[in-house]
């Protein structure tokens, strides 16, 4: 494995870890059928490392992968302050394309998958809706919008109130303070992220802070293959809020699977075969 470290224009440094195919391609890898890289994008607070298990799983199947990381989260530097002003538009358009360079410099000749779990699947779509074409496939394990109506019940209004409550929290603070609320606290953030995240759930449209395009429009026209995978035992991503983010994109090609054992919204990290087996199904059939 190789390690990149990026700087990014306000100084911070996102890693990159690569990660070349340690087992066989199962179909012949030719000029037409190149060897795929799956880029990896973590979910919020989930440092990149904690996806290596599952990334060698992938390597043993053939395929390269590259894990990065959110800015501020893992092993990036610095973690957020009150000068942060990143969010859902500035790591789609800066940090994406920065990740996407280091990881066509490793692996020049293969066919690039974006993978996103939980808010990476956020970032992804908002990514792929910037470059179109350049994208063999998404796959977004975990993810959905957090759109407080794609939630029944009372966790519909607890989501909508809960998710106000964290963003005037981050802005009156200057930082969401996560590090300090345990392992679910999802870590210390921008409160420009967060900012974009309540509002996601507020009106289940992405309209982040910044915005240099109609990112709606451009993900209702995005004509890719599209992987969504959801798990049993997933509070923070039901069915219903996976569907909400897949009917973003009407002119994709679109594939589901649910995994019917309760991994959770994590789980399927440390055990990964089920999860890896249906994404190389799905390369493959490509």
């Amino acid at each position: 494995m190789e390690t990149v470290p990026i700087q990014m224009p306000d100084g911070a440094t996102v890693p990159v870890r690569l990660l070349p195919a340690s087992g066989p391609q199962r179909h012949p890898v030719t000029p037409d059928m190149p060897r795929p890289v799956v880029v990896l994008i973590p979910g919020l607070g989930v440092p990149g490392e904690y996806y290596l298990y599952f990334a060698r799983e992938l390597t043993r199947r053939g395929m390269n992968v590259a894990v990065g990381e959110l800015r501020g989260n893992g092993d990036s530097r610095p973690k957020a302050t009150a000068a942060s002003t990143y969010g859902y538009h500035e790591l789609a358009a800066v940090d994406f394309p920065a990740i996407f360079e280091a990881v066509r410099t490793r692996f020049p000749d293969s066919t690039p998958y974006l993978m996103g779990h939980s808010m990476g699947g956020h970032l992804s779509v908002l990514y792929a809706s910037r470059v179109r074409g350049r994208l063999a496939g998404l796959i977004l394990v975990a993810s959905g919008t957090p759109y407080y109506r794609g939630f029944r019940g009372l966790l519909g209004p607890g989501l909508l109130v809960g998710t106000a409550a964290v963003s005037l929290t981050a802005n009156l603070a200057g930082v969401w303070p996560g590090d300090k609320l345990g392992p679910n606290g999802f870590g210390r953030q921008s409160k420009v992220l967060i900012s974009d995240w309540a509002r996601l759930a507020r009106t289940g449209r992405f309209t982040p802070a910044g915005a240099d395009i109609d990112y709606e429009e451009r993900i209702s026209r995005l004509k890719l293959p599209v992987l969504s995978i959801t798990l049993s035992g997933d509070e923070l991503t039901p069915r219903t809020s996976a569907r909400h983010l897949l009917d973003k994109l009407p002119a994709a090609d679109r594939t589901t699977w649910h995994e019917p054992r309760r991994l959770g919204h994590n789980g399927w990290i440390t055990d990964p075969h089920s999860v890896a087996d249906r994404i190389e199904k799905w390369i493959r059939d490509r």
